[in-house]
């Protein structure tokens, strides 16, 4: 299923196959359970988020095409770190992909799920390097009351300029005119963010949102990835399991 939606910068993306191989250089290079261990850094972070189940860690390990890059929890909702993932060549970092706990499980305890609310929502307002979101949906199920009251949060800084995008995921359970459907009552939700169909299963919208998470994080566009030559190296540490 193809989605038209192109970039609203208006910009050229790069070439597809190198986008991927930028994306395929992705190793895990910290993990936090508060937002005060994080590290400070200035390269430009793209922080992914979404319910619990909406298909989150598939989708980062289908982007960097690792299988076990990030870890879906066997008890959905339960783990509670932050894990950044490091991004360029030759050791060289240029960017960092920051994966939330998922959140909306039933079965968490209230309190942590206040919690997790407010780590999340201070993070997504005071980290200073974040120039990107990546709300992960299903779209069989649509934008929840969480999802809405994530989108309150970021929209001050999206006003102001930050990067936004609404993945639909698991596009493959719908048909055309359901994809088509769910993008437009999606966009009407975005609040000016982007919106794509993406399916780990048929890898619908892959390339399309590496080439976008490049241009997020590389404004110039005189700068472009190089064709990948060789795996990356694989990652010296497996981080805790993320929804």
């Amino acid at each position: 299923m193809s989605n038209t939606n192109t970039p609203v910068s208006g910009d050229a993306l790069p070439d597809a196959k190198a986008a991927l191989g930028w994306m395929h250089t992705a190793r895990f290079l910290t993990t936090a359970a508060q937002l005060h261990h994080l590290p400070p850094l200035q390269l430009p972070e793209i922080a992914f988020v979404g319910r619990s189940n909406a298909g989150k860690s598939t989708c980062i390990n289908t982007l960097t095409q690792q299988r076990q890059l990030a870890f879906a929890s066997k008890k959905p909702g339960r783990t509670q770190h932050i894990n950044l993932f490091a991004l360029g060549r030759q050791n060289l970092q240029d960017a960092v992909l920051a994966d939330l706990p998922g959140y909306g499980y039933a079965a968490v305890p209230k309190d942590d799920k206040i919690r997790w609310q407010r780590v999340m929502a201070n993070y997504l307002v005071s980290r200073e390097n974040l120039i990107g979101v990546v709300m992960l949906c299903d779209p069989r199920l649509g934008l929840t009351e969480l999802d809405e009251t994530l989108l309150e949060v970021i929209r001050p800084r999206v006003e102001q300029g930050l990067k936004f995008l609404v993945l639909l995921t698991k596009a493959d359970k719908l048909t055309r005119s359901e994809g088509a459907k769910a993008l437009s009552i999606a966009r009407l939700n975005a609040g000016g963010g982007e919106v794509k169909l993406f399916s780990a299963l048929k890898r619908n919208g892959l390339e399309e949102t590496a080439q976008l998470l490049w241009q997020w994080t590389h404004p110039n566009p005189a700068v472009e990835p190089e064709a990948p030559t060789a795996a990356p190296t694989e990652a010296p540490a497996e981080p805790p399991a993320v929804d």
